[in-house]
C-alpha cells in the first residue's frame, strides 16, 4: 500500500526528538451545554440523562469547510450504580456522533490567541444496524435492548454485556465503544473505530445506518469474553487489552485506506504497558489488512496512543499522552504529537512479542508538544485536559499572503464536570515547518459537500421514532 521512498526509513528503537515543527497555538474554544439534539428522553441506568452532551473529543473528523463530526465514546460510566459493577458500570447509552460547526476568525481581541473560535451543535446522529444485534441480559439489570429499537433499527450502545458467544470480532454484537471517526471523500458515509471488538464500521452519515463491518485480523480478537474488563483480560493470552482496542483512526488523503491505531500493545505483545503498539491498515475496496509496529516510548516510559491522523499518504501524526490533568485532579506531564513514516515499513502481521515488533518499528519524530504550547498561553498543567483524544485537520488559512494549515485537537471530558467543557484547541503550521522536520508535503482530504442531515432527524421524529423515548429509563456506557 505505502510506496517505498528513495530515502530509507530507519527501523530501530531510536526515535528523533531534538526539534519540533514551528506549530503555533492560535485559538481555543468550548462547546457548552447539557443536552444534545438526539431527542432522547428519560435516564440511563445510572440516572444520567439519555441525551447528555459530553465526551465529544473521543474522536474528531473534518467534514469540509467549518463542519466537523465529534464522537462521544460509550457514554458516562464513571459513577457506579446498583448492579452496575457486573458490567463496569456501563449503560445503554446509544452510540452517536455530533455534527458541529467550528468557525475560526482572525481577531485582535482574542486575548492570548490570534484567532477566535466559535462553536455550535447542529445535529446528533444515532448509530444503528438494519439487522438484529446481540444485546446483554445481565441478571438484576434492566434489559439492554433500547426501547427505541424497531425491526429495522437496532441501536448500538455502550453496555459491555451486549455480545453473544464467539470471539470479540463477531459483527452482530451491539456493544460499541467508539473512539475514532473519519469522513469518506464522497462525504456520504463515516468510518468509526471501536475498543470493544475492536471494530471498524462504516455508517451512512445522514441516517446513522450501518453499511459495513470490516473483517479485522484474528490476532486482534479475544476468545473469552466478559462484561467485566478485568475478567476478560485475565481470561485471555492473545488479542487486544479490554477497553484498549482501536483507539485511533485515520484515512489517507485519497480516501482509499483506513489506518487504525491500537491504544496499547496486544496481550501477546506484552499487554498494557508494553512498548510496541500496532497500526492496522485496511484497504477500503478489498478489505485487505496490514499491520505495522509503533514504538510508544517517550523519555523511557510507555504511553497510550489516543489518535492517528494522515499528514499525507505515508506519514501520520500520532497523539500520545498520559492520563493526567484536568479531570484527573493532577498535573499534565505528557501531551505530545509525533509523526511516523510507514513508507518502507515491514508488515508485522505474522509476528508477535515486544522484541520482534520493536525490531521492525519505524523511527518517530516530535511534531508538537501540546503541553508546552498550552503553557505558553498561560494554561497551567492542572488545567490541561487529561484526555486529549480527538485530532483533525481543518481548512487552510492565509495570513499576510502566507498559507498555513490548521490542526484541531479536542478533549474527551468523560461526560464529567470535573473535566470541564468540551474543549477544542487550534494550531497552525506551514510547509516550511514540515520541511524543517524533513517531512513530505501536507495532503488534506478533498471531501465532497453534502447537505447536512438536520432535516432528516426531524423527519424521523415525525415518523414516530422519538415517540417511545420516554417509555422507560435508558442506559449509558
Amino acid at each position: 500500500m505505502f510506496k517505498r521512498l528513495a530515502l530509507p526509513i530507519l527501523v530501530s528503537l531510536v526515535f528523533i526528538a531534538p526539534a519540533q515543527a514551528g506549530v503555533t497555538l492560535i485559538a481555543s474554544g468550548a462547546l457548552n451545554g447539557t443536552n444534545d439534539l438526539s431527542g432522547l428522553s428519560g435516564a440511563l441506568e445510572n440516572g444520567v440523562a439519555a441525551n447528555v452532551l459530553g465526551g465529544m473529543g473521543s474522536g474528531l473528523a473534518w467534514a469540509g469547510g467549518n463542519t466537523f463530526l465529534a464522537l462521544p465514546d460509550r457514554g458516562p460510566n464513571a459513577s457506579s450504580y446498583a448492579g452496575g459493577g457486573a458490567i463496569d458500570n456501563t449503560t445503554s447509552y446509544i452510540d452517536r456522533f455530533q455534527t458541529i460547526t467550528l468557525n475560526l476568525t482572525q481577531s485582535q481581541s482574542a486575548g492570548s490567541f490570534s484567532y477566535a473560535l466559535s462553536t455550535a451543535l447542529n445535529q446528533t446522529t444515532l448509530l444503528y444496524s438494519p439487522n438484529a444485534l446481540n444485546y446483554g441480559s445481565t441478571v438484576g439489570l434492566p434489559s439492554a435492548v433500547p426501547v427505541q429499537n424497531t425491526a429495522e433499527r437496532n441501536y448500538f450502545t455502550g453496555r459491555s454485556d451486549n455480545f453473544a458467544a464467539g470471539n470479540s470480532l463477531a459483527a452482530n454484537n451491539a456493544r460499541l465503544d467508539p473512539e475514532g471517526i473519519r469522513v469518506a471523500n464522497d462525504g456520504k458515509s463515516v468510518y468509526v473505530s471501536d475498543e470493544y471488538g475492536p471494530y471498524v464500521r462504516q455508517f451512512d452519515r445522514a441516517s446513522g445506518a450501518l453499511i459495513k463491518t470490516f473483517a479485522l485480523p484474528a490476532n486482534l480478537a479475544v476468545n473469552n469474553l466478559s462484561s467485566a474488563g478485568a475478567t476478560e483480560i485475565a481470561g485471555n493470552a492473545t488479542g487486544r487489552v479490554a477497553n484498549k482496542g482501536m483507539e485511533g483512526l485515520a484515512i489517507t488523503p485519497d480516501g482509499k485506506t483506513l489506518v487504525g491505531f491500537m491504544q496499547s500493545a496486544l496481550l501477546q505483545d506484552g499487554g498494557d504497558g508494553a512498548k510496541a503498539n500496532r497500526i492496522v491498515t485496511i484497504d477500503i475496496a478489498t478489505g485487505a489488512t496490514k499491520q505495522f509496529a509503533y514504538n510508544n516510548v517517550i523519555g523511557g516510559k510507555t504511553y497510550g496512543s489516543s489518535e492517528i491522523l494522515a499528514l499525507n499518504s505515508h506519514q501520520f501524526l500520532v497523539l500520545e499522552r498520559d492520563g493526567k490533568g484536568l479531570g484527573d485532579g493532577s498535573a499534565a506531564k505528557v501531551k505530545q504529537i509525533w509523526v511516523v513514516d510507514l513508507a518502507g515499513a515491514q508488515d508485522v502481521s505474522g509476528l508477535s512479542g515486544e522484541a520482534a515488533l520493536l525490531a521492525k518499528a519505524p523511527s518517530k519524530k516530535l511534531f508538537l508538544d501540546i503541553k508546552s504550547a498550552l503553557n505558553s498561553v498561560g494554561i497551567a498543567d492542572k488545567d490541561i485536559p487529561a484526555k486529549l483524544e480527538g485530532m483533525a485537520f481543518g481548512e487552510d488559512i492565509t495570513e499576510n499572503g502566507a498559507l498555513f494549515h490548521t490542526l484541531y485537537v479536542a478533549n474527551d471530558n468523560d461526560f464529567s464536570d470535573l473535566a470541564g467543557a468540551n474543549q477544542f484547541f487550534v494550531f497552525k503550521f506551514s510547509d516550511t515547518d514540515l520541511s524543517t522536520l524533513s517531512l513530505g508535503a501536507f495532503e488534506n482530504q478533498s471531501i465532497s459537500t453534502v447537505s447536512e442531515p438536520g432535516t432528516y432527524a426531524m423527519l424521523l421524529g415525525a415518523l414516530g421514532l422519538l415517540a417511545g423515548f420516554g417509555r422507560r429509563k435508558q442506559k449509558d456506557a
